[in-house]
């Protein structure tokens, strides 16, 4: 929900994908069919795989059905708070999905917590302390809120006993992410985001200001969270959110981890998405530019972008609206 991955625009929070937040879920259902890739898409993303990784084995997709459905949830004590997870799956992979600015598991990563391959993956979605089911307390945004959110993430992995974990985070999760692999470097195996910056510019700052009165936002992305928190803590919340980001525009260079990409280690993939009208490509460009080891790719080899086919446009979309053609299960043959 946002002008960068998760955050909103004049007609309401939109992905990094170019999409609305709210129609988030149900094309994110869609793209992990293998089948909207087609033949010549499933063989340029099994191209691409091996060679990020040579040698590897890129497994086939299967039938959504086959993945099977059964989610977990729970609350654990960490850091002071009880945070709300959901969990799914038996691998040996354990892969942490990171919600952005408002988000929860719920709201979030539903179709992935139904349809990754619980063979291979045990998959954890959180909610961040003051999201979704992880209240009290209510959300608050200090100066070191994100990186607050990175330790939470990676003690929530630890007290569930899990030695190592992969990251997969967008928007504010994205940010999240980065952190915790630059501060816990032995605790993350390998780490996909999108939507995600490392500053803040005053382009960002005057988005962050056009979506401070959720009463503005399209009913279509207002809905899920008012469901979720009620429109009072949704409205306060956002103006929270709002002010907690822009304080970074105050500190030099805007930064909130750019300081950071340097440490991270782990094998990292950068998606965005080409059109996305809200997040500049630049904030893209830059993390890739920073972070070893990452990888992007589009036709100049720079991102993960695809045009959104018709079926997969949310109703009242027009044309003009991209998303990398890149679904979970296959960003997870990557890490």
């Amino acid at each position: 929900m946002e002008r960068r991955g998760g955050r909103g625009g004049r007609s309401g929070p939109r992905t990094a994908l170019g999409l609305s937040a709210c129609a988030l879920p149900t094309v994110t259902r869609l793209v992990t069919m293998v089948a909207v890739l087609g033949g010549r898409g499933v063989l340029r993303l099994r191209l691409l795989l091996s060679a990020l990784k040579p040698g590897i084995h890129v497994p086939r997709a299967g039938p959504a059905a086959a993945f099977g459905t059964s989610v977990t949830s729970a609350k654990v004590a960490v850091n002071g708070v009880q945070l709300h997870y959901q969990q799914t799956g038996e691998g040996g992979h354990a892969v942490l999905l990171l919600p952005g600015m408002l988000g929860s598991g719920e709201t979030d990563f539903g179709p992935q917590l139904k349809n990754l391959n619980k063979k291979l993956f045990t998959v954890v979605a959180w909610d961040p302390r003051g999201y979704g089911h992880s209240r009290p307390p209510d959300r608050d945004f200090p100066a070191d809120f994100f990186e607050r959110d990175a330790k939470d993430a990676v003690d929530l992995m630890k007290a569930l006993k899990f030695k190592k974990v992969s990251l997969l985070g967008w928007s504010d999760g994205g940010i999240t992410a980065l952190i915790a692999a630059a501060k816990y470097p032995s605790y993350i195996h390998k780490m996909v985001i999108w939507g995600a910056n490392a500053y803040v510019t005053d382009e960002d700052s005057m988005i962050y200001e056009g979506i401070r009165d959720v009463s503005k936002w399209s009913e279509r992305t207002r809905k899920p969270l008012e469901a979720l928190y009620g429109y009072d803590y949704f409205a306060r919340t956002c103006e929270k959110w709002v002010d907690g980001i822009r304080q970074f525009k105050h500190l030099p260079d805007g930064n909130i981890c750019r300081h950071l990409l340097p440490q991270v280690q782990c094998p990292t993939l950068i998606v965005h998405g080409e059109k996305d009208p809200l997040v500049p490509r630049f904030h893209a460009n830059f993390i890739h530019e920073h972070v070893k080891g990452s990888r992007q790719r589009h036709s100049a080899r720079l991102m993960v972008v695809f045009p959104v086919p018709k079926a997969l446009r949310p109703a009242g979309k027009a044309g003009t609206e991209t998303a990398p053609l890149l679904p979970y299960h296959s960003v997870l043959w990557y890490i």
